[in-house]
């Protein structure tokens, strides 16, 4: 914090008139729930080979309202809904741009006590059944992609692990699970019923139905809660869920921010996973200066939990914009980070 504006200005230093910044661009106005407008900085060390005069942020809700205004060419740059990826794809295929990201979309299973879910033959049985690419390709329209890892495929100095579902015969796995949830006890006249848990959204509620229709083969009978994220997540904290939708999105590029999510009373180790030799790798991994081996240590523990059936996997998030295709310096990436330093217009 800038000791010199809050002694001279108190709590007011954030205001955009007295507010210090160091990047490329300073903020010049700030209205409420419509729009943020930034201006180049004079005092930026490199202001000379930044090629934008200034940026102005909207919030835009209304994704159909955003993309009318990205046509009419009011927006250069807008974030997309699953929904319409498909549409725009075949009818704006310059502007529209999707690419892995560093986020995973996933289930948590309820390790405590009580839960179907903490014997190991269920949590197996679970994920063989489900059709990831069904789910990505054909529910989700293309719009994520199918995982059987926690660690999305990118991430720095990482090679993403994947969870063992022996054959890609679906019949087979359909097979090997009936077999598990009966040698766990379950079966016509004790059914395996299970209380899903997600936050409202149509997407999260049509991978929900899809995940249910293909347990329901397996005699499970899912029971569907959905609420507000906020409500939802302070639920599936206190542990009232047997099965529930989360995800995580990098805080930073490397897989100890995902599998961390795992680790023995990390409060958002929303399922209680605990096991000893997976803390003992992620705890090596921590004290592990050489790169190499930190990174074999990660990967040790990622295949560890999901050998263990800890959650289940279920698709990796990707980036989707639609963009102006005269603006250059735009590069798509893991992190979806693109810093308007270097965004520029063809001439």
């Amino acid at each position: 914090m800038p000791k010199h504006l809050v002694d001279k200005y108190g709590r007011d230093w954030v205001k955009l008139d007295h507010i210090a910044t160091n990047g490329a661009f300073h903020p010049v106005q700030w209205v409420s729930q419509s729009r943020i407008s930034v201006e180049k900085s004079p005092t930026y060390y490199d202001a000379d080979e930044v090629a934008l005069d200034g940026v102005n942020y909207y919030t835009t809700e209304d994704r159909n309202a955003g993309i009318s205004r990205f046509r009419a060419g009011e927006l250069d740059v807008l974030g997309l809904s699953p929904s319409r990826y498909q549409w725009l794809k075949e009818n704006l295929p310059d502007a529209t741009h999707m690419s892995p990201m560093l986020g995973s979309y996933y289930y948590v299973l309820n390790h405590r006590d009580g839960h179907p879910t903490t014997d190991k033959r269920v949590r197996e049985a679970l994920n063989l059944a489900i059709r990831r690419n069904v789910i990505s390709q054909q529910i989700m329209a293309g719009s994520f992609k199918a995982s059987t890892g926690l660690v999305p495929p990118g991430t720095n100095h990482y090679q993403a692990q994947h969870m063992d579902l022996g054959s890609d015969d679906m019949n087979a796995r359909m097979a090997k699970a009936k077999a598990l949830l009966e040698e766990a006890g379950y079966g016509p006249d004790h059914p395996l019923t299970l209380r899903l848990r997600y936050n409202t959204s149509d997407e999260h509620k049509k991978i929900a139905i899809a995940v249910a229709a293909m347990w329901k083969p397996l005699g499970v009978d899912v029971q569907m809660i959905n609420s507000e994220a906020t409500v939802h997540y302070q639920t599936i904290a206190q542990g009232d869920f047997d099965v529930a939708r989360a995800g995580w999105i990098a805080d930073y590029n490397d897989a100890e921010n995902f599998l961390t999510l795992l680790h023995t009373g990390v409060g958002n180790n929303y399922g209680a996973y605990s096991n000893p030799a997976y803390d003992k790798l992620m705890d090596q991994a921590a004290q592990t200066l050489d790169l190499d081996a930190r990174e074999k240590l990660l990967e040790q523990a990622e295949d560890l939990a999901l050998n263990d059936y800890a959650l289940v996997p279920l698709l990796i998030y990707v980036t989707r914009n639609l963009v102006n295709p005269k603006l250059q310096g735009w590069e798509d990436n893991v992190e979806d980070d693109h810093p308007s330093r270097w965004v520029s217009f063809k001439d």
